[in-house]
């Protein structure tokens, strides 16, 4: 007695060291044997009488299938996926209700009569078993459409529990999937005939409201919005477990892809993620989850569930949900005891997802039409590469499932419904993969539907994100929120999602593409395929440049207008003044850019071939698209225009008010704000000087006579004036943004924001003390030069020592007189100090900005020291005659703790941080610069002493390459710093037999990342360099009569 009855120990999972051993979890079968031996020797020996199975079909259709009565679970799971032709079968399960009414998964394992106690009465039902974190992630669109269903069934049953707003915004992709274009008269009557929702008719304005907006969706655009919203709700694949915590609170126990979740009511109050967790165990009533130990926390958790039955059953579905999404391989068996066992054997026996989506891609299975039973509207088709509709083979694992037809699959069943079945339809699917495409294969495709670009989405749709984000109480459930914030917080439109590449997907879906690189071989073979396939013209790698770009700054845009509005509505923070002046300007914006993405993807679709030959020509070019958006956006120069008041107001309000200071805090802790959080307010402008820079290119590639010319000089012509009118404003508002970012980071001084500051540079020097040589970070201003250091505490902020104002300061080498390599001494009225750089170098860039910027000073009507009085809060009682080296005592650095323990911890990538680390500086020329060499796309990694190469999706700013799975993803899983790197060709050495290779290197630590084309290797070589190799001095704050007279 007192034994523990079932223990799942959490197995070493993918993503938390590099070069661990891959961990394949415990199965219940035999040594030698997989499930296919087991099904067909079990039915063999009981040749009995058939039992008549009913199965309700997620449309609702309910099936009879006879077995005989000992078949186990997975005979009948596999004649169900025959029937439906269902390939990703893994995600699904049957269900049935227990005698308590609660819902259990028939256990494949199991004969159906010892599960099902009356197997003739109870009606099973087809259901979701395994949500994803993402519908991407789902290869097939017949899939998806199951899903839609069963998000449908959710809504249904009050399962799915959401705001007004989104109950209906979802009743409308459903309408629009399931009739077709809005049209009063015929919705109101389907919603009449057709309950989604209980008390529908509430909402039934909204609904028709929103379905007016889905004009020319198709039902798999339809189908896949709603899982975008879906996945977005905090009770999104969520199934509760009654339960009770140690203190007797009632609770609601569930589990998703990212662990363990706690739910009081609706509102989820704790995620114990599986990295977290050690083992699961279950004793009777009471479910134990023992987490690895951390800090002074308890490392067991307990909960009391119902009935030994129901703790056993959520136990279950724990194992089955680690294993399917953070296991490799299919778990391997486990031998029995000789003479006794202890506990539960239950063990998942089903594919992994990574198995799952590498059987998908590796199969290169032909696909056929499906019937969307309810769909009035255009139905859709898996596309095939025969004119001739292929039959379909879904084997459960290998072995287990012969070819054949669907109607010789589906034969053991028969309906219950004496319906019509409608003739099933091969019209116009407009998501067709790209990259799974033969070239020789017809591209039934519609020219208005856009579509995906090409190579670069290889592999994205292979790779999950465990911790992907949960909105709680985000965009879309918020009552407040506008038609305008439910459309932004869907994500990217499907055209582009929804495309999969079958023949070129990278790494595994489980893999961090930060700590590990396995899996990531296969890429190459596939990619010498694609440069084969696609345009080889440099103006096609343009136009990609344009849309990978695109792709990032509209996710820039949605930090904004999604993710800081829902953070602010949530806690109800800003005034409303504020939210308007804000969100009027941006919103629009956004509108604009998420149609111009549209407009895009759907050109490079056209250029790559996926359309008639005799329509190539007329596609094979960007120019139209450009010039016509170009003239549309210079409709939204008001808007920009208002940024300076925006960035303003804003800085104001989180001065004035404290609750708008803490949310403003606390959003950019978030990892979605991956960058200060003004910073996403300056893109929009920054973002022309990119259109910019990119029709040069186009123009400069382009002969005069090119057809193609015409129209690209006149969208840079009118960008040209866009950007000539704002110009000024960016460079005023890109130095009041910086500003603003180190008032946050820096303690110590009031009003760093002050009229007429300018900063100039900030850097890592030496400075000299009575200890010898202490490590400073300098912050050199128009008007003083400011020295700090780190703080002791967990925050990463820097405390003020010092400052010195520029008024009558003189700088002057001092390498000799210290005997200190690369020293200058620092004359000022105050004090006088002594500081080395790292390098030669470094020191000319400090004395060329100091001198630029202490002539300035000179000429500055306005006394500087006014400003110093008013911004830095002074701790020094010496007098303002000492000229000897200074001391700073450790009292005075740890006087600061008590401050510094109240400050939220600041992201560590900032160029404060890796200044401080890599012993550089930077200065504002070189983040005007940076500001133009933004750069994003698909490129193939590889560490140093690593085999394969890993596809990710790299996002180049603010002098950091960001690392995401896929260019939906909201926030990256790493980033890399790359101040201080050298970007060069790898030499023989370092063995990289492949093309368009760069390699990035500071110190021991080496990467190699491959491009796809040379255009764009010479793109990401040229933009880091132009980035990482800092000019020699700030020329931007140089009155202009003066630049010539400073020389380099």
């Amino acid at each position: 007695m007192g034994e523990i009855e079932g223990t799942y120990r959490v197995l070493q999972t993918p993503g938390s060291r590099l070069g661990v051993q891959k961990a394949t979890g415990v199965s219940t079968l035999e040594p030698g044997q997989n499930l296919s031996t087991v099904m067909a020797s079990s039915p063999a020996k009981m040749h009995e009488r058939d039992l008549p199975i009913k199965i309700k079909m997620l449309d609702n259709t309910v099936e009879v299938l006879d077995i005989e009565s000992k078949y186990y679970g997975q005979t009948l799971l596999t004649e169900v996926y025959k029937h439906l032709n269902l390939i990703e079968s893994d995600y699904f399960g049957i269900e049935f209700q227990n005698i308590q009414s609660h819902w259990i998964w028939l256990e494949p394992m199991k004969p159906v009569i010892k599960q099902v106690r009356r197997p003739k009465t109870t009606v099973l039902r087809l259901a979701v078993k395994f949500f994803p974190p993402d519908p991407g992630q789902l290869q097939e669109e017949y899939t998806r459409y199951l899903f839609a269903l069963q998000i449908k069934r959710d809504l249904a049953e009050e399962r799915l529990t959401c705001s007004d707003n989104t109950a209906a915004l979802l009743v409308s992709h459903l309408l629009q999937s399931e009739i077709g274009d809005f049209d009063e008269s015929e919705d109101r009557e389907h919603l009449k005939t057709n309950q989604y929702l209980p008390n529908q008719e509430r909402i039934e304005g909204k609904i028709l409201e929103f379905h007016r907006k889905h004009a020319g969706q198709t039902p798999a655009e339809s189908d896949f919005q709603v899982l975008e919203i879906a996945r977005k709700l905090e009770m999104y694949g969520i199934r509760f477990h009654l339960a009770s915590d140690r203190e007797g609170t009632k609770i609601n126990l569930a589990v998703s892809h990212m662990g363990v979740l706690v739910f009081q009511g609706n509102t989820k109050i704790n995620t114990f993620n599986w990295s977290k967790v050690r083992k699961l165990s279950f004793k009777r009533k009471r479910f134990l989850i023992k987490l690895h130990p951390e800090g002074p926390y308890q490392d067991t958790l307990e909960f009391l569930l119902g009935s030994r039955d129901d703790c056993k059953n959520f136990w279950k579905i724990c194992v089955e949900y680690h294993t399917f999404f953070r296991l490799f391989d299919q778990p391997k068996p486990k031998a029995k005891a000789v003479f006794f066992t202890r506990g539960s054997s239950f063990r998942y026996s089903g594919r992994t997802q990574k198995q799952l989506v590498d059987y998908i891609k590796d199969s290169g299975m032909k696909k056929t039409p499906y019937e969307r039973r309810h769909s009035k509207a255009r139905a859709s088709t898996r596309t095939s590469n025969t004119t001739d509709v292929p039959k379909q083979s879904v084997p459960f694992t290998e072995g287990l499932r012969t070819p054949g037809s669907p109607a010789s699959a589906a034969a053991p069943f028969h309906s219950v419904h004496s319906s019509a079945t409608p003739t099933p339809v091969l019209p116009i699917f407009a998501e067709t993969s790209p990259s799974s495409l033969d070239p020789r294969a017809p591209y039934p495709r519609s020219p208005e539907k856009p579509t995906a670009a090409p190579g670069e989405e290889a592999g994205r749709k292979l790779m999950q994100q465990p911790g992907s984000p949960m909105l709680q109480g985000l965009p879309v459930d918020h009552p407040q929120l506008s038609s305008l914030v439910l459309k932004s917080s869907l994500g990217l439109n499907p055209a582009f999602q929804v495309n999969l590449n079958a023949a070129g997907q990278g790494s595994s879906p489980l893999l961090s593409p930060v700590l590990s690189d396995a899996g990531g071989a296969r890429v190459e073979e596939d990619d010498e395929m694609k440069r084969k396939r696609y345009p080889t013209d440099k103006a096609y790698f343009i136009a990609k440049e344009i849309l990978a770009t695109e792709r990032t700054y509209l996710k820039d845009l949605e930090v904004i207008t999604v993710w800081f509005r829902s953070a602010v509505i949530k806690e109800n923070a800003m005034p409303e003044g504020l939210m308007t002046l804000l969100f009027s300007n941006i919103d629009p914006i956004y509108e604009f850019h998420r149609g111009f993405l549209k407009e895009i993807e759907q050109r490079l679709s056209l250029w790559e071939g996926k359309t008639n030959a005799h329509m190539k020509g007329d596609y094979q070019r960007i120019g139209d698209v450009m010039l016509r958006n170009m003239r549309t956006l210079k409709e939204f120069t008001s808007y920009l225009q208002k940024h300076d008041e925006v960035l303003t107001e804003l800085e104001k309000a989180t001065k004035r008010l404290k609750k708008l200071e803490m949310v403003y805090k606390e959003f950019e802790l978030q990892k979605v704000c991956y960058l200060p959080l003004n910073t996403f307010l300056l893109k929009p402008i920054q973002r022309l000087m990119h259109y910019k820079l990119i029709l040069g290119r186009l123009c400069k590639h382009y002969t005069a006579e090119h057809r193609d010319f015409a129209d690209c000089r006149n969208a840079l012509k009118e960008v040209t004036e866009m950007t000539s009118q704002l110009q000024h404003s960016l460079i005023r508002l890109e130095n009041f943004q910086k500003l603003t970012e180190l008032q946050h980071d820096l303690i110590g001084i009031d009003n760093l924001t002050a009229p007429g500051r300018e900063f100039i540079r900030e850097g890592c020097l030496y400075k000299l003390t009575k200890k010898g040589l202490q490590q400073r970070m300098f912050f050199l201003f128009s008007d003083m030069l400011l020295y700090t250091s780190k703080g002791v505490t967990g925050t990463n902020q820097f405390k003020i020592h010092g400052h010195l104002p520029l008024h009558g300061m003189l700088v002057e080498e001092s390498e000799n007189e210290w005997a200190v390599p690369h020293c200058f001494t620092i004359y000022s009225a105050q004090k006088t100090i002594v500081v080395a750089a790292s390098t030669r170098l470094e020191m000319g860039k400090w004395m060329e900005d100091l001198n630029m910027a202490i002539e300035m000073a000179k000429k500055s009507t306005e006394k500087s020291d006014v400003l110093l009085e008013n911004s830095v809060c002074h701790r020094s009682n010496r007098s303002s005659d000492e000229v000897s080296l200074e001391q700073e005592s450790e009292d005075d650095i740890h006087s600061s703790r008590s401050s510094l323990d109240r400050q939220s911890h600041h992201r560590a990538n900032t160029t404060m941080h890796v200044c401080w680390y890599r012993n550089t500086s930077v200065s504002m020329t070189d983040h005007s610069v940076a500001v133009e060499n933004q750069l994003s796309g698909y490129l193939l990694r590889k560490f140093k002493n690593s085999n394969g190469w890993q596809k990710l999706w790299v996002v180049f700013t603010n002098f950091c390459l960001f690392f995401y799975k896929t260019h939906q993803d909201d926030y990256p899983l790493a980033s890399l710093p790359l101040l201080g790197y050298a970007v060069s060709s790898p030499v023989e050495a370092d063995g990289i037999q492949k093309d368009y290779v760069f390699k990035l290197q500071f110190k021991s630590h080496v990467y190699f990342f491959r491009a796809e084309s040379k255009y764009t290797f010479e793109r990401w070589m040229e933009v880091i360099k132009r980035a990482t190799s800092s000019p020699a001095r700030s020329s931007l704050l140089l009155p202009k009569g003066e630049k010539d007279s400073h020389t380099d």
